[in-house]
């Protein structure tokens, strides 16, 4: 199969924003590791706009990436085994090596931890307990990692125990004969509402053995991912239904920043708006990726030189970003800076911070694998 590069621009796209995302959780009044000491109701608003959808975004883009692997002609053995070396070592790396300053930091706002970092990395961080709740050591935001390699894992043995060919024209079957047309957007809505009433109240944990809800919003996506990359009929049904698809996820947006706007915070809405809000969330997240697919096919699916190098870095920015935001923010607490200007501070410094990790690990052949790069080394545009 040909490379879609509008599905790179799309993942680029998409990690972009979830850094900008989590900076964002700096100042909004959510729990996080680190916070503004004055956080600000309003910030909700923006980040409701990709809330719904950004994690699903990324799972739907990356089942499409392993269907692009297989299609080369790779085995399964060699499929699975590629894999596991491109996710478990980076995320072995980080979870040893770049989180631990992240809980670290908690205990210490929070709780007031009396240690310093080594301390902590030598004493308490490997010993496989809970130190206020938090479970040491810990992956933080490097759960997608483990996860993606899960459902690969899994998607791997479905095709094998079905078989490769049987496996495609069961694909191909379901997304021609039955998602060829709108219910391409229809159907992914009413399984998550589905979800949702079946594990009313749950909430994501990223603890692979106690989190049901997660994995029955994201599995399904990667295997939706998969699927789209060979399916001629759902990514025209895609190009028909995406403008739709973005009016409708515009429209429930408002709603859920209405709602919002109205209950601000860890504040319960009233009956029946507690309903309405989850109902028009899970509606804006799954238009919204039909929408954003369907753009990206349509514009996006073009080649520059910059998009090779883009596409590389996006697996390095992600295992340090927020490492750097949390770190600069707990520097930036003691300043007792207004949030407008601790902002202005974290964007940037997170921005060069992650080019810096990535441009000096590309040029050192043992740490690529670690940073989440091939290990072969080779000239990358400027």
């Amino acid at each position: 199969m040909e490379r879609h590069y509008g599905m790179d621009w799309l993942r680029v796209g998409a990690f972009a924003l979830l850094i900008l995302y989590h900076i964002g959780m700096v100042f909004v009044p959510w729990d996080f590791h680190v916070k503004t000491a004055h956080p600000i109701d309003w910030v909700a608003i923006p980040m409701m706009a990709a809330n719904s959808w950004r994690l699903m975004l990324l799972f739907v883009i990356s089942g499409y990436a392993s269907r692009a692997l297989l299609s080369k002609g790779a085995h399964l053995g060699s499929f699975i085994a590629s894999r596991s070396r491109r996710l478990l070592i980076p995320l072995l790396f980080g979870v040893i090596f770049v989180v631990p300053v992240q809980p670290w930091i908690e205990l210490a706002v929070k709780y007031h931890y009396p240690h310093d970092f080594g301390w902590f990395w030598l004493h308490d961080y490997f010993r496989f307990h809970r130190l206020h709740g938090i479970a040491l050591p810990t992956w933080q935001h490097l759960w997608f990692v483990g996860y993606l390699w899960c459902y690969t894992l899994a998607l791997t043995v479905l095709i094998a125990s079905l078989g490769w060919l049987r496996a495609q024209r069961g694909f191909d079957w379901l997304f021609g004969a039955r998602l060829g047309g709108v219910l391409i957007v229809i159907v992914p809505i009413v399984w998550l509402l589905g979800v949702d009433t079946l594990l009313p109240g749950a909430r994501e944990t990223h603890d692979p053995l106690h989190d049901g809800v997660a994995h029955l919003h994201y599995f399904p996506g990667f295997l939706f991912g998969f699927a789209l990359a060979r399916s001629e009929p759902a990514m025209a049904a895609i190009g028909r239904w995406w403008k739709p698809a973005g009016v409708v996820a515009l429209l429930a947006y408002g709603v859920v920043a209405a709602i919002e706007w109205r209950w601000p915070g860890n504040t319960m809405p009233a009956h029946p708006w507690g309903v309405t809000f989850a109902t028009a969330r899970v509606v804006q997240g799954w238009c919204a990726v039909i929408a954003l697919a369907g753009f990206a096919d349509r514009f996006w699916n073009y080649d520059t030189p910059w998009r090779r190098t883009l596409t590389e870095a996006v697996f390095p920015f992600y295992i340090v970003h927020q490492t750097i935001i949390v770190l600069v923010e707990y520097w930036l607490l003691p300043l007792h800076a207004p949030p407008l200007l601790e902002f202005a501070v974290l964007l940037p410094a997170t921005v060069a911070g992650c080019w810096a990790f990535y441009l000096v690990g590309r040029e050192i052949g043992w740490l690529r694998p670690l940073i989440g790069l091939r290990r072969h080394t080779r000239e990358i545009p400027a």
